[in-house]
C-alpha cells in the first residue's frame, strides 16, 4: 500500500481541536490500516507554538524542510484573523504542490489570502463566512454546509467539522468500513454528510423569549410526527394563527414552517442512521405521511434520497 503523507500547518493561536481532531482521524486510520498515513506537523519556525487555548504544540519539522504532502491541512483559530505574510507566501508557493488542499474553520482565510480558493466554492466557520466573502470576492462562499469539496480543495466549517471532513477523506482513500471504524473509535458514531447544515434547527433558530413560543419549539422537537401546522401550533401558544406566525418569526428568526421542516429532516436522518425502521415507518413518525413526501424533503435539504442516506451512513446498511 502507498503511504499518504498528511502535513498539518501550525502557527501561534491556532485552534487546538482544528489540529487534533483531523490528526486523530488520520492516525486512527493508520492503526486500522497500518501505514496508510504518515501525519506530521510543521511551522515556520522550529520552536513550539501556543494554541488559542494556551496549549503548547511542538512541530515535527519546519515548513521549509517539509516535502510536498498528499494532504496539506491548514487549521483555523485566532491566529488566522491577523495578517501573516510569511505563512501566506509559503502557502502560495507550496499549496499547489499538495495532492489535496484542506482547511478547517478559518484556515480557509489563509488559503484565500494565498489565492488558493479563487474561483472555487468554499466554506468556513459560520461567523466568518461574511468576512471571507467580503475580503475575497473571487471565492464562492457557501455558509451552510459543514464541508465543501471543489476538486482537490476541501474546506470545512468550524472546529469539529474538521473531523467530518477528515473522515470523508479517509473513506475516499480507504473505504467506508475503515472510516466507520475510526468514527466509532472516536465515539463519532457516524460521520455527517458534507451538505448537512452547520446548525441544527434548534441552534440555527433563536430561542424565543416568551414562554408559550419556547414551549412550542420544544413540542416541535419532541413530537415531529404530530400536526405541526400553523393553526395547531398557534392554538398551543394560545394565539391567533396570524399573530403566532409573526411572533414566531420575530423571536426565532425563521418561520414556523421552515423550523418544522428542519426538525423533521433531522429526526428522519437520525432514525435512518441509527435504527432499522423502514422508510415508510420513519416517514410517518416524522410527520411526512408518505415515503415520497420524505424523499422530496431529503432531496431538497440534503441533495440525496433517504435510501441513499441510509446506505451511506447506517453501520450495517447493504452497500
Amino acid at each position: 500500500m502507498t503511504q499518504r503523507t498528511v502535513l498539518v500547518v501550525l502557527f501561534d493561536e491556532v485552534q487546538s481541536l482544528d489540529v487534533t481532531g483531523p490528526l486523530e482521524v488520520f492516525t486512527g486510520a493508520a492503526k486500522v490500516v497500518p501505514g496508510a498515513y504518515r501525519v506530521r506537523t510543521a511551522a515556520l519556525g522550529d520552536g513550539p507554538v501556543r494554541t488559542s487555548s494556551g496549549l503548547t504544540l511542538v512541530p515535527d519539522l519546519p515548513l521549509a524542510a517539509a516535502p510536498a504532502p498528499d494532504i496539506l491541512l491548514v487549521p483555523g483559530g485566532a491566529g488566522t484573523r491577523r495578517p501573516d505574510r510569511p505563512l501566506t507566501d509559503w502557502l502560495r508557493a507550496h499549496g499547489p504542490r499538495a495532492g489535496r488542499l484542506v482547511s478547517v474553520c478559518t484556515g480557509a482565510i489563509r488559503l484565500a489570502e494565498a489565492g488558493l480558493l479563487d474561483g472555487r466554492r468554499a466554506t468556513t466557520h459560520w461567523a466568518y463566512c461574511d468576512r471571507l466573502a467580503r475580503d475575497h470576492p473571487a471565492v464562492h462562499v457557501d455558509p451552510d454546509p459543514i464541508y465543501v469539496r471543489d476538486g482537490h480543495v476541501a474546506t470545512s466549517a468550524g472546529v469539529t467539522a474538521g473531523i467530518d471532513l477528515a473522515l470523508a477523506l479517509v473513506e475516499e482513500d480507504l473505504g467506508r468500513d475503515t472510516a466507520l471504524t475510526v468514527a466509532r473509535n472516536l465515539v463519532v458514531f457516524l460521520r455527517r454528510p458534507g451538505n448537512q447544515a452547520q446548525f441544527s434547527a434548534q441552534l440555527a433558530a433563536q430561542t424565543a423569549r416568551r414562554e408559550p413560543l419556547r414551549d412550542v419549539q420544544q413540542f416541535i422537537s419532541e413530537h415531529p410526527g404530530a400536526d405541526l401546522g400553523v393553526e395547531s401550533l398557534a392554538a398551543r401558544a394560545r394565539l391567533s394563527p396570524r399573530h403566532f406566525a409573526r411572533a414566531f418569526r420575530a423571536e426565532t428568526g425563521t418561520t414556523p414552517g421552515r423550523y418544522v421542516d428542519r426538525v423533521r429532516v433531522e429526526h428522519a436522518r437520525r432514525l435512518l442512521a441509527d435504527t432499522r425502521a423502514g422508510v415508510e415507518e420513519i416517514s410517518r413518525a416524522c410527520g411526512y405521511g408518505t415515503p415520497e413526501a420524505m424523499r422530496r424533503a431529503f432531496v431538497k435539504t440534503l441533495g440525496t434520497s433517504p435510501a441513499e442516506y441510509r446506505r451511506r451512513f447506517h453501520p450495517t446498511a447493504t452497500r
